[in-house]
């Protein structure tokens, strides 16, 4: 019996992922590639709808890349590819384009958060155009499942109303895709505003735990992370947000219940529990740093491995996309 397909992207906007990413993402991507047969790309296409310098994009994408390797996943087990290297993408981005709605895409919650930030007039057309490609990159490969989080949700949404939408129009052609939601670790918050969103686009540096850092400023920052004017370890968000997210980070790290943490710092304060905390995170990160320098350190080979993962993916896209044309009515090439 065929396996689940499974499908998920990363942008390559930063030097680093960040401890949400990780948690959020690229570990439960590890433990899919298991039971699933696994698609997983540097998103770099969607890198471009805000400025980027080619030079930072092509570090960042590798870096990416190297990255996923580091944490887990195998290319034996999981297609990883750059998603620039399958230039289907973009052929059924543009169709998707055209089944879309101008209103429908208006609504998408991210752009609107993203253009009130930049200014509207600063906004480009790929930026508001970007869920539809999302949605491309999802139904190219037939996923069964997308892992998302909550802020993801509306944009699944679309990609399974523009699945069903050709299916209607064209015939059945695509798998509408369910979402794949790890609850537990869907809201991991900023260590100075720990009432936001952990995110390299609004955090301060020294609210986020990037995963390639050193141990020394990771302690730091886990000790420095805002807490409350009490002394007691409780699990409560409304009065200890900052405790609250520094036990579903360590809960999520080791394994241990916040209820089995929280008896354990009874009565302890809150300088043993940050650095129990420091040590889980700087114990999860440093292997995955030291294997993400080694492969950046040759990067024919690093190059070599997603071209191997680019193929692969080229070969479903191939298929997927001769349906397509086929059935909107293109003329066939000789």
């Amino acid at each position: 019996m065929a396996r689940p397909r499974v499908l998920s992207g990363i942008q390559p906007t930063a030097d680093s992922f960040h401890l949400g990413n990780y948690l959020g993402a690229v570990r439960q991507w590890v433990t899919l590639q298991e039971t699933h047969d696994a698609f997983y790309c540097v998103v770099d296409l969607h890198a471009i709808t805000v400025p980027t310098e080619p030079d930072a994009l092509r570090r960042r994408s590798r870096v990416a890349a190297a990255q996923l390797f580091a944490a887990g996943l195998d290319p034996e087990r999981s297609t990883i590819f750059v998603q620039s290297h399958v230039r289907e993408h973009s052929e059924l981005a543009w169709i998707l384009n055209c089944l879309t709605g101008m209103g429908e895409a208006a609504r998408m919650t991210q752009f609107k958060d993203k253009s009130a930030k930049f200014g509207e007039s600063a906004a480009s057309v790929g930026l508001f155009t970007y869920p539809i490609l999302q949605a491309a990159d999802i139904l190219l490969y037939q996923a069964n499942r997308v892992p998302v989080g909550a802020d993801q949700k509306q944009h699944l949404e679309l990609t399974r109303d523009l699945g069903g939408r050709f299916n209607h129009r064209y015939g059945e052609t695509f798998t509408l895709p369910e979402p794949y939601i790890l609850k537990e670790v869907e809201k991991i918050t900023d260590l100075q505003e720990p009432t936001a969103k952990m995110s390299k686009s609004s955090s301060s540096p020294a609210g986020i735990l990037d995963v390639l850092e050193q141990p020394g400023p990771l302690r730091k920052k886990v000790m420095r992370a805002v807490t409350d004017t009490g002394s007691e370890v409780l699990f409560d968000e409304e009065n200890k947000p900052g405790i609250s997210n520094l036990l579903r980070i360590q809960s999520a790290l080791t394994g241990t219940s916040i209820p089995d943490l929280v008896a354990r710092y009874e009565g302890q304060g809150y300088g043993t529990f940050k650095k129990d905390v420091a040590e889980a995170v700087v114990e999860a990160f440093s292997p995955i740093r030291e294997r993400t320098e080694k492969l950046l350190s040759d990067e024919k080979e690093l190059d070599r491995m997603l071209a191997i993962g680019a193929e692969r993916a080229s070969a479903v896209a191939r298929e997927t996309m001769a349906q397509v044309r086929d059935r909107v009515g293109f003329l066939p090439t000789l």
